[in-house]
């Protein structure tokens, strides 16, 4: 089965703090299709959350597939406090990465 990588559909790929103890990433699409392949395709379901990130589901504290803005949010604690000795991304913008490459059934 042919796949392409997120990145080459959503329009926006992000993360953030959601908090000292947490880090929120929004998955954004521009085409209502877009948003419901990657959606029906269980590619960004919460357990393949979990696989991406290697997090058991209990570090997932929220996660919302938001049909109005055509977007999959989702909410994980943070394994270091913002800012705490050995955290490498104080503001937990860096942490998107994996989702970029997450293949996606092409349609």
């Amino acid at each position: 089965m042919a796949t392409k990588p997120l990145s080459d559909i959503a329009k926006t790929i992000r993360s953030k703090n959601a908090g000292v103890d947490k880090i929120t990433f929004d998955v954004i699409f521009a085409e209502r299709r877009d948003y419901e392949l990657v959606r029906r395709s269980g590619a960004l379901s919460r357990a393949a959350v979990c696989r991406i990130f290697g997090i058991p589901d209990s570090r997932i504290t929220d996660y919302v597939e938001f049909d109005p803005a055509l977007a999959i949010k989702f909410t994980i604690t943070r394994s270091l406090t913002s800012g705490s000795p050995g955290d490498a991304d104080t503001f937990g913008s860096q942490q998107y990465g994996p989702l970029l490459q997450v293949p996606v059934p092409a349609d």
